[in-house]
């Protein structure tokens, strides 16, 4: 039974990939993220970053963003590609509308996703 209702996920739902797209400067092949609270309630980057791991993903850093005033959620991609972001955005639910392209040599990651006050309305499972 058990193993009926997992081969059923694993086709109707399945695992986002977290490989980069590209060939980039960045040691690993596996996507490198920063998750930054925006929202004020205590603990969510860590609970994200766990939803995040889970998925395979490499979290390298997680804080508080520069304000806890974010109401949406949001994916900055660090790299000119954004299909990385869009990956992580599509294993939290956010939408693909909040995507913002921020490349930057100054950053040794893909992505950082900030949280915001729809924290609720995302993918911590």
């Amino acid at each position: 039974m058990i193993l009926v209702v997992s081969l059923l996920i694993r086709i109707f739902s399945p695992r986002v990939e977290n490989e980069r797209t590209d060939d980039s400067f960045l040691i690993q092949n596996i996507i490198q993220v920063e998750v930054l609270n925006g929202a004020g309630a205590s603990g969510i980057a860590t609970r994200f970053t766990n939803t995040l791991r889970e998925s395979g993903f490499d979290v390298v850093e997680t804080g508080n963003f520069e304000h806890f005033n974010v109401k949406k959620s949001y994916v900055i991609s660090r790299i000119d590609n954004s299909e990385n972001a869009r990956r992580i955005a599509q294993v939290l639910n956010i939408d693909k509308e909040q995507i913002i392209v921020l490349a930057s040599n100054d950053f040794f990651l893909d992505a950082t996703i900030v949280i915001g006050a729809d924290w609720k309305d995302l993918n911590t499972d």
